[in-house]
């Protein structure tokens, strides 16, 4: 849908008279100063030799407006019709004037040049657009399908669950088999966890919002992640921030986020390490000094930008000294089902995406291979009625 747009005004003075002006400015003093010439020395009929001399004035006049006319003017207007054409979409509309052999000729043929990269890049992005809009509704129904298997195969994993704990209580302490019951209800759970995420990213639950501690909800996050490291040469430190106000977010659903992605750090230190979670309030002036974010486009690869808008945001930064992340992985990891893990799901990092954006949020990483990773989760602060708080 096409938006209106506002009309431009032309300029108060049109740019034929721009430069015929100075050339009449120049005669005229041309012509006051050969007056002043001929007064001066008396020369005979030198009347008559003003009169030619203005005549000559006024051709030069005539001739140089023709030509700009003819080199300038029905350019400039043939130009103006062909944007008009290219606005309304035709992209098959070209400037005739391509074909002169000057620098309005080279203009010409580079405008031409781009109108047809314009048009090209067009139907480059319909067709994308109607190959993602194609796919979306393919893993749509795919994950319709998923999440009602899903569900189907929770209920009766919970049966196995009970009838295996059952027999572990049964079996005679000395049986062999009771060796393989820790393994098996090691998978069940497993086997649920990939259910209740897949559930969670199928039919995401909506967020319910209130005032809330920002920095109580990172440190409940934190406390739960340092039970996970006890036996673990790993440090989580949390540096908070008291001037966070009270900020309008669903607590569960964030502690869900930040604890995902220390978990995720977590796994992705191989011995000795340190995380560290601070929480910052960052204030953007203006669309010019906006936060870029960059993050993965559907095509998988490329990057696209989004900027935050003017306010204050609470950001929660999580940086890790572990392996990284592969360059080739970097723009793929908000992508379910991708996991660099032979244990993942491939859900968190989607999960932890959505939870952010339905908070009007943005989720960013970066990372160098063998240098460790960093997210920040940057959460729009509100007040009471729901407004963006102002700097």
């Amino acid at each position: 849908m096409k938006g209106t747009q506002r009309p431009l005004k032309g300029p108060w003075l049109g740019w034929q008279w721009k430069a015929i002006i100075p050339v009449v400015g120049v005669l005229l003093l041309g012509l006051i100063a050969f007056q002043a010439v001929v007064v001066a020395l008396d020369i005979p009929s030198g009347h008559w030799i003003v009169i030619v001399a203005a005549a000559g004035a006024v051709a030069i006049c005539f001739v140089t407006l023709t030509v700009l006319l003819v080199l300038i003017e029905r350019p400039l207007e043939e130009l103006k019709k062909i944007i008009g054409r290219v606005r309304e979409g035709d992209f098959s509309a070209r400037v005739k004037f391509s074909i002169r052999n000057d620098d309005v000729g080279q203009l010409g043929r580079q405008f031409n040049e781009m109108i047809q990269e314009l048009g090209e890049n067009r139907l480059e992005i319909e067709r994308l657009h109607q190959g993602e809009m194609a796919r979306a509704e393919h893993l749509a129904t795919l994950g319709e399908l998923a999440a009602g298997l899903a569900h189907e195969i929770r209920n009766p994993l919970a049966g196995i669950a009970g009838v295996v704990e059952v027999m572990g209580r049964e079996l005679p302490r000395e049986s062999s088999s009771r060796a393989v019951l820790p393994e098996v209800q090691t998978e069940i759970h497993h086997i649920q966890a990939i259910l209740n995420d897949l559930l969670a990213y199928a039919r995401p639950r909506p967020p319910e919002f209130h005032p809330a501690d920002l920095n109580a909800t990172v440190e409940q996050a934190v406390s739960l992640a340092r039970q996970q490291v006890r036996t673990k040469p790993i440090e989580i430190t949390l540096d908070a921030d008291k001037s966070l106000p009270r900020i309008s977010h669903d607590p569960v659903q964030m502690q869900q986020v930040v604890l995902n992605l220390l978990l995720n750090g977590i796994q992705a230190i191989q011995n000795q390490g340190k995380i560290e979670v601070a929480l910052r309030r960052e204030l953007l002036q203006a669309s010019t000094d906006a936060k870029r974010i960059t993050r993965e486009s559907s095509e998988g690869g490329d990057l696209f930008s989004k900027v935050a808008g003017q306010g204050e945001w609470a950001v929660i930064r999580i940086r890790d000294t572990g392996q990284g992340i592969p360059r080739d992985s970097l723009s793929k990891i908000f992508k379910p089902f991708f996991t660099t893990r032979k244990e993942g799901t491939g859900l968190g990092l989607p999960l932890a995406k959505g939870i952010v954006e339905s908070h009007k949020g943005i989720i960013e990483v970066t990372s160098e291979p063998g240098q460790g990773a960093q997210f920040e989760v940057w959460l729009p602060m509100l007040r009471q009625d729901g407004l963006p708080v102002k700097g």
